[in-house]
């Protein structure tokens, strides 16, 4: 502690991210990354990238990637938003929504962390809404009278850590019931088999999607994200971001995301090659005698009944495969498993049985 620190530094509580260690053979499956690189014509337009223009600054409207996204959603430019990673995104959606006359935002006792830590880093009231017993979100729960009108709800579709989609028409029956609460869902993963919320953007005008490329799209190690709504709800983060940094994405990252998103067939290769791997890695881990969660993510979330997760965490470290354990209440016996190549999954299979065996 210095003594130099703001006054409420102290009392932040950070997110932790995923562990990522340097150890020969390692198997990481415990940050969702994708196991496929990005699309080619990503990485060769990015080379292209790398000259004498890199003295310029970038342009600070990612024009062109905007376009291109706004093309390929059917919305328009303006109802486009760029950020430096989804989480950067979310920052500006909690300082540019959320701070209203104290009124509370609604999120899921088990979802994304960083809610949290955004929470407190803005002092934004949060209302922490239980997942039902099955670790699925209850819209009712949400249409609840909570004494005041929720400034926002916000929530991974498919859920983090759990991997459990909310349907569109709860996500519907959510927008409509609560008409004057801004509806943020957070699909990081929602290309690995869910329905996107942007298909109710036409008729909700109070819902914002947010997306990245660091899953589907091979790019974690690039950090871009961006946001759908409506030009009102973009307007409200331009201002926010060019009241932070004008220029969030450099040149380098604005022409990989833009090549990545408009290669198609490479993304819906990949992507398919790891939805057949989840199904296939959901039924050894159930011939391993695990209960999985049903999943629509890059990920599963699993437990088995005979085994403390933190155990089977660390002994699947010592055969260096790392998988994510959380200690939350309820899910401190889950593990979140990232799906990998066919034979990553394989190598994890077999680690279990190793492991499980009499």
């Amino acid at each position: 502690m210095s003594r130099f620190w703001s006054d409420h530094v102290a009392q932040l509580l950070p997110y932790v991210p995923g562990e990522q260690p340097k150890v020969a053979d390692l198997l990481k499956l415990n940050t969702n990354e994708n196991p496929y690189g990005p699309s080619p014509k990503a990485v060769a337009a990015m080379q292209a990238c790398i000259n004498d223009g890199l003295r310029l600054y970038p342009d600070p409207e990612s024009s062109e990637l905007r376009a291109s996204l706004a093309h390929g959603w059917g919305l328009k430019p303006e109802q486009v938003f760029i950020g430096n990673g989804s989480d950067e995104v979310l920052a500006h959606v909690f300082h540019g929504f959320f701070l209203r006359a104290g009124r509370p935002v609604l999120m899921p006792d088990i979802t994304y962390s960083f809610y949290r830590t955004y929470s407190q880093l803005y002092d934004v009231p949060q209302k922490l809404v239980p997942l039902a017993d099955d670790f699925r979100i209850e819209v009712d729960d949400y249409l609840a009278d909570f004494g005041v009108e929720p400034a926002a709800i916000i929530f991974a579709n498919p859920n983090a850590p759990t991997g459990i989609t909310l349907p569109l028409d709860d996500i519907r029956r959510l927008a409509q019931g609560r008409p004057d609460t801004l509806i943020v869902v957070d699909e990081a993963y929602v290309e690995f088999g869910a329905e996107s919320a942007v298909a109710l953007l036409a008729e909700h005008d109070n819902i914002l999607v947010i997306h990245t490329f660091s899953k589907s799209r091979s790019l974690a190690g690039l950090r871009v994200g961006y946001a759908l709504g409506s030009p009102q709800l973009i307007e409200g983060l331009v201002r926010v971001k060019d009241s932070f940094n004008s220029y969030p994405l450099d040149r380098v990252a604005q022409v990989g995301a833009t090549a990545a998103f408009n290669d198609r067939e490479y993304f819906e290769h990949t992507r398919q090659a790891i939805m057949q791997a989840r199904e296939t890695l959901v039924e050894d881990l159930n011939e391993l005698g695990f209960q999985v969660l049903p999943s629509l993510a890059n990920f599963v979330f699993a437990r088995h009944p005979q085994h403390a997760g933190a155990d089977l965490a660390a002994a699947l470290r010592q055969k260096h495969i790392l998988v994510r354990r959380f200690s939350a209440p309820r899910i401190e016996n889950f593990l979140r498993i990232t799906v990998g190549t066919p034979a990553e999954c394989r190598r994890l299979g077999d680690a279990l049985r190793e492991l499980l065996k009499p």
